[in-house]
């Protein structure tokens, strides 16, 4: 692991455009359903327990969430986004914000996109993906809680999404992930390595 992933450090929150940090250097979004253990996978990933708060609700996350590795380069938690119980006027100023941030950043260089195994590519994953494609944005998908499969019905579940990301267009990959085994870091990270540039 590269040492920057431990010296992440939480930067900022933010709950529109308007409050991001400046748009320069280089940083990568973390997106998914409220449930899809998105804090968990950061925790993992830069090898700290209580970098991203988790929380026993899904959708705590309701503003976008900068962590500083170095003074160029950001990782990014963005909130989740189906399943949380709030009012239709907040989806809408996510769905807006989310949609702007994707399209807009040019700081943004990729997207890891967490989908539990057991339900990929739901509605909303497809409008993430479909975001991407038209920003030019390359997406990693990360199917999380692997370990709640036996190993072949992983496989076969990640070969029947390798080939459904294909009708998407654009730069997208993915791979099995878990955050309590661990899982699938290692390759995280090179994909996270070569987006950031480290």
């Amino acid at each position: 692991m590269n040492p920057l992933y431990r010296r992440a450090e939480y930067v900022k929150s933010a709950h529109n455009l308007s409050q991001l940090l400046p748009d320069e250097g280089r940083e990568v979004a973390f997106a998914g359903r409220s449930n899809a253990g998105k804090s968990s996978a950061i925790n993992t990933l830069t090898g700290q327990r209580n970098l991203a708060r988790i929380s026993k609700t899904p959708g705590r996350t309701q503003q976008i969430v900068f962590f500083r590795l170095d003074d160029e380069r950001r990782l990014v938690d963005l909130p989740g986004y189906g399943y949380a119980k709030v009012p239709p006027s907040l989806k809408r100023h996510w769905e807006h914000t989310l949609g702007a941030f994707l399209s807009t950043r040019q700081s943004l260089k990729g997207l890891i996109l967490l989908m539990d195994i057991r339900h990929p590519l739901t509605d909303y994953d497809s409008q993430m993906l479909n975001w991407c494609a038209e920003a030019g944005m390359p997406a990693h998908v990360l199917l999380t809680k692997a370990d709640k499969l036996g190993y072949g019905n992983a496989k076969n579940v990640l070969l029947q999404v390798q080939r459904d990301l294909g009708e998407y267009g654009g730069e997208t990959s993915a791979q099995l992930f878990s955050s309590l085994k661990p899982h699938g870091v290692e390759e995280l990270h090179a994909c996270l390595n070569a987006w950031l540039q480290l």
